[in-house]
């Protein structure tokens, strides 16, 4: 069953963030906390900027999407970003992941969203062949950036 996530399901968000942490092997690098997960997805004020479903299986988390909404300067519209799938291994094969996916385009399509974008490791031939079967078209000509830490501080110093 997919579903949206609840308040009820953020230590099991986190155990499976932990978990693609650490399959992507960069187990040091899921440091968002209880109350980072709750501040996000279930604010006191105003909407969520994040959004999450969970696939279960007889009572138990056995996966998620982690999202946000985009905006495209050239459709004019938003979309969806998928920041994180992940189906634990022993619920793999069932169809979870692609579950998952078409919990999102059905987002997509009841909202009037034109896309939906999402990075993937270019060693996780796995995932990659899940996407491909899903008509998912990968985009060679881009490539992902990001600040953080120093560089990000230094940058932001420069701001006038």
């Amino acid at each position: 069953m997919i579903r949206v996530a609840t308040e009820a399901d953020v230590p099991a968000l986190l155990a499976l963030v932990a978990e693609l942490a650490e399959y992507e092997r960069e187990p040091d690098a899921a440091t968002g906390t209880h109350e980072d997960y709750l501040t996000a997805l279930f604010p006191a004020h105003g909407e969520p900027a994040v959004f999450a479903f969970v696939a279960e299986v007889d009572g138990v988390v056995a996966g998620t999407a982690i999202w946000f909404r985009t905006f495209s300067t050239w459709t004019g519209r938003h979309g969806i970003w998928l920041e994180d799938l992940y189906v634990r291994p022993a619920y793999r094969g069932q169809g979870l992941g692609a579950d998952l996916m078409a919990a999102l385009a059905q987002v997509c399509q009841q909202r009037g969203y034109p896309r939906m974008e999402w990075t993937v490791l270019d060693w996780n031939t796995a995932a990659i062949e899940v996407y491909a079967h899903l008509g998912a078209e990968a985009m060679h000509e881009w490539t992902t950036r990001r600040l953080t830490g120093p560089a990000l501080g230094e940058l932001a110093a420069r701001a006038r």
